[in-house]
């Protein structure tokens, strides 16, 4: 007689239903009770049945917990990362004078004066670069600030110095006075791939030091308006505010600096641009050392190669960048670039979309002869081109702590403004801050004397101001009147420093 725990009657029918053989599970005829047991084991053989061949159908059969447990290991853990690099990422305040509610946009209109500017702020990311104060950040987060101030993690807050910004790749590089700062570890772009974790850390909305993670999306993506930059697109979630902080790969090191997102919302909406690294620090070596960021251009439009194209110039596949247009004497133009030829290399460097050959010819010293491969009349060919010198343009008032000379934006009249007002010369005052508009000084004013002694020109508006001491009148034209108004330059500038 078996015991309870001999398995040879109760343990059968489990094994039957998990091998699937079709067999006697009990003596069911024998007896109601063992009828009744029958029964009972044959709804669990359907139940083990139907599990067993839904988990040899998912391919999950016998492993699920450790598929689970695998899972769970495989998922990144940024903690390290963030306690390590988070100290290295700053918030970035930018205060702007925002213009009047309602400005004399043009002199010819006769708009009325608009209320006091009230001051903006604006809030962006960056990352100490080295531990005497060197910061990285995009251009559009400091440009035509007023005032710079930088708050460490530790709640340390600096003024900041911009030493450059280049609107073209929309890098900027900011100066802080301290000491032993926490840094960055810069990686390299060119070992990333296409599904890579990375990770960002910024202020989105002023929510400093904020962390999140997503995968790199593609690679040497270009985008309209940006023609010179081979962005790299993460699904990363960024929002207004990560402008211009680091994105991280797994090892801590900085492959990017967020800038960009496309958006119907405004905000973010899965995809996200960061400028490659290597790129930005090309950048910030010439902001450094020169202020200022220069390129080569040879003076050539270029668009990209279709199949039906490449097939009509029997290229052995789409790839390039046809030149639609050649600037007259310009370089391409010296070197014997034609429209319609196709740039395969530029200086040894393969050519794969149109905007490639704008990426590499900015990345050209001028005025130095290189080897550009072109496809011309079903044929490669090669010549010698010497690209020019293109700088990137610059904003009209950079952001340095202190207002504009007496606080106000002004350029000279344009000739059809000269005639239509019937005067010789004056400037026209574009923007002013909250002490000049508390003077009476309005947007739209047309400045034409100061202390009696008439201005045309920024530099001497910008002389005389250096050498008044004390009050200073000027003399304006606003709608069909003309009006002095005095203005104390020592307060102003007192009001410029203190902020």
């Amino acid at each position: 007689m078996q015991s309870p725990m001999d398995p040879g009657r109760q343990a059968n029918p489990v094994w039957l239903a998990v091998s699937g053989r079709v067999g006697r599970v009990a003596d069911a005829a024998d007896n109601p009770a063992r009828a009744s047991r029958s029964r009972f084991a044959r709804c669990l053989l359907a139940i083990a049945s139907t599990a067993l061949l839904f988990s040899l159908a998912t391919g999950t059969a016998g492993c699920a917990p450790l598929q689970a447990a695998a899972s769970w290991r495989a998922a990144p853990d940024f903690s390290r990362l963030v306690r390590e690099n988070g100290p290295a990422v700053v918030n970035i305040g930018v205060a702007r004078e925002a213009p009047p509610a309602r400005l004399y946009a043009d002199p010819l209109r006769g708009m009325a004066p608009g209320q006091d500017n009230v001051d903006e702020t604006s809030l962006g990311s960056g990352f100490i670069l080295s531990d005497d104060g060197f910061i990285l950040t995009n251009a559009h987060v400091v440009a035509r600030g007023t005032q710079i101030s930088v708050k460490l993690t530790d709640r340390r807050e600096f003024k900041a110095r911009l030493i450059g910004l280049d609107t073209v790749a929309d890098v900027a590089l900011l100066k802080i006075d301290a000491t032993g700062l926490p840094t960055v570890k810069i990686g390299d772009p060119a070992s990333v791939e296409v599904g890579n974790w990375a990770l960002a850390i910024g202020s989105p909305f002023g929510f400093s030091n904020s962390v999140s993670a997503g995968i790199v999306s593609a690679k040497g993506r270009v985008l309209p308006g940006a023609e010179y930059m081979p962005f790299l697109q993460t699904d990363v979630p960024v929002n207004p505010g990560n402008s211009g902080g680091p994105l991280f790969n797994l090892r801590g090191e900085v492959i990017g600096v967020n800038s960009r997102i496309y958006s119907r919302s405004g905000g973010y909406q899965g995809l996200s641009f960061a400028i490659p690294i290597d790129v930005a620090m090309r950048i910030k070596e010439q902001l450094q050392h020169k202020g200022a960021v220069t390129r080569g251009r040879i003076g050539v439009a270029v668009q990209e190669v279709s199949q039906a194209l490449a097939a009509s110039f029997r290229l052995p596949r789409p790839a390039g960048a046809l030149v639609s247009y050649v600037q007259p004497g310009g370089a391409a133009d010296r070197a014997g670039v034609k429209a319609g030829d196709v740039i395969l290399q530029v200086a040894g460097r393969e050519v794969e979309q149109s905007a490639d050959a704008l990426i590499f010819i900015a990345d050209l010293p001028p005025g130095v002869a290189v080897p550009f491969r072109l496809w011309r009349e079903r044929a490669p060919v090669v010549l010698a081109v010497a690209p020019e010198r293109f700088d990137a343009p610059r904003i009209a008032q950079a952001a340095q702590p202190g207002p504009a000379p007496l606080g106000m934006i002004v350029r000279p009249l344009l000739p059809r403004e000269r005639q239509a007002l019937r005067i010789d010369g004056g400037l026209l005052v574009q923007r002013v801050n909250a002490a000049a508009l508390r003077a009476g000084v309005a947007a739209g004013d047309v400045i034409l004397a100061l202390n009696g002694q008439p201005v045309d020109s920024v530099e001497g508006l910008a002389e005389e101001v250096g050498a008044a001491d004390g009050a200073v009148a000027l003399l304006v034209q606003r709608g069909a009147a003309r009006l002095f108004i005095p203005i104390e330059v020592r307060a102003l500038r007192g009001e410029g420093q203190e902020e």
